[in-house]
């Protein structure tokens, strides 16, 4: 089996045309045929069914599509990795974060990862559930760190970290700065700080209402830094993740919810098969073997 083989067998599946994946792939079209029959004799069957005006896949080739796709990509990381090894060129991390993740939980292993991987460059994505999926199905980032993302897929690979509790924040100066527990009666009259791009936006919003609690005068916010603002300002209370209050200024104060029984698991994301730079590796068993205890709870 060659590469080019496979390559060809996957533009043909993207774009169930032959004339366009020969167009694609910068090869004439007998070219291409002559490559997939190949494989196709390797494989044993026929991997697509020539109709008009598209090709279809085969049981065979539904059933070859993600391990050729995994053996494309795994190839395509070695080569890249290679390539960095003999350059000798800057190492590179690339990490998609959920907009409810705190950039301050990685920085400690950051910084540990800095003193193994001189000039290490690094580049963050942030995104709400579905686009973290998204983008590691790109690859355009390594791994990700957001808690439940939703949409399922077969080759996302799941490493829960910690599992923490929702808690009230507000301003040091509101009537429920000063409580040690807060109850769900106590919010009545609040006007809340809404969190679209949470993971766990709807649940939320489901269990408040529940409760009888008013949500359609809410403040609607598009990150995490706007709910800080607001909050010091005085102009609402949110519900959020612990370890998105722990990062929050010590002037704002936290509290639990009696009554509000919601958890989340912050997962490290990766995807299965794809060769993982040795930057990814290392930081990859860094936060595995961290101790995360401060944000359980």
């Amino acid at each position: 089996m060659e590469m080019h083989q496979v390559r060809y067998f996957l533009a043909v599946a993207r774009t169930l045309n032959f004339t366009r994946a020969a167009e694609e792939c910068n090869v004439s079209q007998p070219a291409l045929t002559r490559a997939i029959k190949q494989l196709e004799g390797e494989l044993g069957g026929d991997l697509f069914r020539r109709e008009r005006p598209q090709a279809q896949l085969t049981g065979l080739g539904e059933r070859m599509h993600p391990l050729l796709r995994q053996c494309y990509d795994s190839a395509l990381g070695a080569r890249s990795l290679a390539s960095l090894l003999r350059s000798g060129e800057i190492a590179s991390l690339k990490v998609a974060l959920s907009r409810t993740i705190d950039l301050g939980l990685l920085i400690p292993h950051l910084m540990e990862l800095t003193k193994h991987f001189n000039g290490l460059e690094l580049k963050f994505l942030r995104g709400t559930a579905l686009e973290i999926n998204q983008i590691l199905k790109n690859g355009d980032a390594e791994l990700a760190l957001a808690a439940e993302i939703g949409e399922p897929w077969e080759r996302l690979d799941r490493w829960p970290l910690f599992s923490e509790s929702f808690l009230l924040m507000v301003n040091g100066n509101h009537r429920l700065a000063n409580r040690m527990t807060v109850e769900i009666e106590d919010l009545r009259d609040e006007r809340f700080l809404l969190r679209p791009y949470c993971e766990d936006a709807e649940q939320i919003a489901a269990l408040l209402r529940g409760r009888d609690l008013d949500l359609r005068h809410g403040h609607e916010v598009a990150s995490e830094r706007d709910v800080i603002a607001l909050i010091e300002a005085n102009l609402g209370v949110a519900v959020v993740p612990r370890s998105a209050a722990a990062a929050a200024p010590a002037t704002l104060m936290r509290a639990p919810i009696n009554g509000l029984d919601l958890r989340r698991t912050v997962h490290l994301y990766g995807v299965a098969g794809r060769q993982r730079t040795a930057v990814a590796a290392t930081f990859m068993k860094q936060l595995r073997a961290a101790n995360w205890s401060r944000y359980m709870g």
